[in-house]
């Protein structure tokens, strides 16, 4: 049978959509959005409280905006609405403590993150921690009396800190300074700067010029973040501190190594970690985690699982104290995880694997035992599941067209937060088996319900590898059989990320194109998660050929309105189409990758080289493979009309990447324009500046509106 994955003027056999009165999707409705994170309920099952992040005016200009995070609860039998707890800006994480008489949250003090008491009885939240490295994702012990906090310290700070580090301990491994040895440098006492002077006494010039940021010294191997060039090493720790402010705040964890998660077990006796500090590599190598034991008391720290090149992770403890699930993988980028469970005292030869093929998170035990509930992207969404312990089957509780963002499950309640077309993020309570769903709360339905709003059409076919490819069609709104459209070609990014109805970030922008008259289309190409292992490998050495084929199809209809529009994997992937294919009017690319042996030195995710094409760019073999994979191989193919973005403080992807595409189109006399934003980073269309995102949104649709010109046809 010939397939056509993307019917290109949404001619198709469809119904004539009768006028509708609701307003279009605007883009500024994408500033109304409300999302909600961090759900949780109170240990008698009655209230939930959550996270709700929203858009609002920022200072006196009516086009700028800034982001609020405030802290509700929400009663779970639905008799009355939602209320928020907290008012000044940046309230978030919030924890129950176990009688559900005051909840523990975080919020910006001094300019750092603290953890406050908020008690539901009245009065005004009150600061707990005033911990000079700052405290975030409290929990409390199950008595109470105790709140567990993480902090993360710079390595500057740790190695003269009095209290964490009284004995001046230097790290165990290189801290890759050439010319040094044993950490000599580390260790050395400072002198009195004097340009000068001794080499120490020029070495502390030198140091002072780095103070003053007028230098950055790199050493390290991931040497950058998100926004910059960050030479500084820092370590996540844990502490414990008492509920009632009274006491010392007391080191739980220590040492060079970075801690990534802790919890105390139901007894309060023993904390249950993961991390890594078996390792004598440098941090920056070590990509290893382990899961320990620790006495409450910080005694007696004791490793139950861990393995050379693997990874464990996600530990939670039943509520009995009896079992002990988790995740555990290889440390590829390209891999999933499996999920285990095993005796909390046993170990690592008592374990049981669960199979299930989907990269799992947000596991939350049942208070019986019985299940162990998660949720997973899969097929478009992201259901919750469930492992029944007596037969350890897993058992999906919801559907592919919403995903749960976040959910909580006690006794016969299940709260959770959830997206769909028809409403960005609401709460939702439904019962353990996720039957008699009810919506409790009404931050984004009554005003998405007054918008004219397209459905996805899903459907499927099989690619040149025998794997089914899921795509979704959406129709322009007030769609008329028989009239032509422009019809938007969405990729998504990663390589291994997964769109579909289920998935949160995109529902703004196929709204948005659908108000403005075209069709979009979007799909799931190999090397997407969701759908298991052996598609989420299947771009191996093949970023370019193989996901165009399956995003591409042979029954386009009119090349004069198709466009086509991705970022970051998928900026590369728009490049890679049109320096192979010209049947796009225009393209689009954002903070995407077009020469890889560049980006792996650029990009802080620069690993995403070796874990996919076997190596690095000085290796013969790889850099063939790079160079054969790169879309500025093809520069010179590319004809369409193109517009680039890039973020000026991407250091995900790197912004030399956009500027080299960008001039060697331009010297090639191409129709290309390049838009950079100032201070953005690479999750700009996600949870960037808004008067940015806005900016980008309809940047982009007057781009193509001046190549498909479609309103005059």
């Amino acid at each position: 049978m010939r397939r056509s994955l993307f019917p290109a003027l949404i001619i198709l056999t469809s119904y004539c959509y009768a006028q509708n009165p609701k307003e279009p999707v605007r883009v500024t409705d994408m500033l109304k959005i409300k999302s909600i994170t961090g759900i949780n309920l109170s240990k008698d099952g009655h209230h939930a409280v959550f996270t709700v992040t929203s858009v609002e005016p920022d200072g006196d200009s009516k086009w700028d905006y800034k982001y609020l995070n405030q802290v509700w609860m929400v009663n779970t039998d639905g008799s009355s609405s939602p209320r928020q707890l907290t008012t000044k800006e940046g309230s978030s994480q919030a924890a129950w403590s176990p009688d559900g008489k005051q909840i523990a949250f975080v919020r910006l003090a001094d300019g750092k993150p603290q953890i406050f008491l908020l008690s539901l009885e009245g009065g005004e939240a009150t600061q707990l921690t005033k911990f000079k490295y700052g405290a975030g994702t409290p929990k409390w012990s199950p008595n109470g009396k105790k709140i567990l906090f993480s902090s993360n310290i710079p390595l500057k700070d740790l190695l003269k800190d009095s209290v964490l580090n009284p004995n001046h301990a230097v790290p165990s491994w290189s801290y890759e300074q050439p010319g040094f040895e044993k950490n000599e440098q580390l260790t050395t006492p400072r002198a009195i700067a004097n340009p000068d002077g001794s080499m120490d006494e020029i070495r502390a010039y030198l140091e002072n010029d780095v103070i003053d940021k007028k230098a950055k010294v790199v050493d390290k191997l991931n040497f950058q973040d998100e926004t910059d060039v960050n030479a500084e090493m820092s370590f996540n720790h844990f502490f414990i501190t008492s509920a009632d402010g009274t006491g010392k705040t007391m080191e739980l964890t220590k040492g060079f190594y970075r801690f990534n998660f802790a919890d105390f077990t139901p007894d309060g006796k023993q904390i249950i970690l993961s991390g890594d500090i078996d390792s004598l590599q440098h941090p920056d190598r070590s990509l290893e985690s382990e899961i320990f034991l620790v006495n409450a008391d910080g005694s007696d720290l004791k490793k139950i699982l861990g393995e050379e090149g693997k990874n464990f992770n996600s530990p939670q403890v039943s509520p009995s104290g009896k079992w002990l699930s988790f995740q555990y993988g290889n440390t590829s980028f390209v891999s999933i995880s499996t999920l285990s469970i095993m005796p909390l005292h046993g170990s690592a030869n008592d374990k049981v694997d669960i199979p299930f093929d989907r990269a799992k998170g947000n596991f939350v035990w049942s208070n019986d035992e019985k299940y162990l509930y998660f949720s997973a992207q899969s097929n478009g969404g992201q259901p919750i599941y469930r492992v029944d312990m007596s037969t350890r089957k897993v058992e999906q509780l919801s559907d592919y067209n919403s995903g749960i963002v976040s959910f909580d499950v006690l006794g016969s309640n299940l709260v959770f937060v959830k997206t769909e077309v028809a409403d960005p993020f609401d709460v939702y309570l439904a019962d353990a088996n996720a039957k008699h769903e009810k919506r409790i709360s009404d931050f984004n339905h009554s005003w998405a319900q007054t918008k004219n709003l397209s459905f996805p059409e899903k459907r499927n076919f099989t690619n040149s590898k025998g794997m089914t490819v899921e795509y979704w069609i959406m129709k322009p709104i007030n769609f008329e059989q028989g009239k032509k459209y422009p019809l938007l070609l969405e990729i998504h990014g990663g390589p291994s990320a997964m769109w579909g109805p289920g998935e949160t970030s995109m529902w703004h922008e196929y709204q948005f194109f659908c108000s403005k008259g075209y069709g979009v289309v979007y799909c799931n190409p190999r090397g997407s998660s969701g759908y298991g292992l052996d598609f989420l490998r299947a771009n191996i050495n093949d970023w370019g050929s193989g996901p165009t084929s399956d995003v591409l199809s042979d029954g386009w209809a009119d090349t004069s309105k198709l466009i086509v529009t991705g970022g970051s994997y998928a900026g590369y992937l728009v490049a890679w189409i049109i320096a192979h294919d010209h049947r796009f009017k225009a393209a689009c690319s954002q903070r995407g990758v077009y020469d890889l042996a560049t980006f792996f030195g650029e990009g802080n995710a620069w690993r995403l080289v070796p874990n996919y094409f076997g190596g690095y760019p000085w290796e013969p073999a790889t850099k063939e493979i790079l160079e054969r994979e790169s879309p500025i191989t093809y520069v010179q193919n590319i004809t369409t009309p193109y517009i680039i973005f890039h973020g000026e403080n991407d250091r995900r992807t790197g912004t030399t990447q956009g500027e080299m595409l960008y001039r060697s189109l331009k010297v090639l006399g191409r129709p290309v324009e390049y838009v950079r934003h100032p201070g953005a980073t690479h999750e700009i269309t996600r949870s960037g500046n808004n008067r940015q995102r806005i900016d980008q949104m309809l940047r982009t649709y007057e781009f193509f509106e001046r190549w498909i010109k479609w309103k005059s046809f």
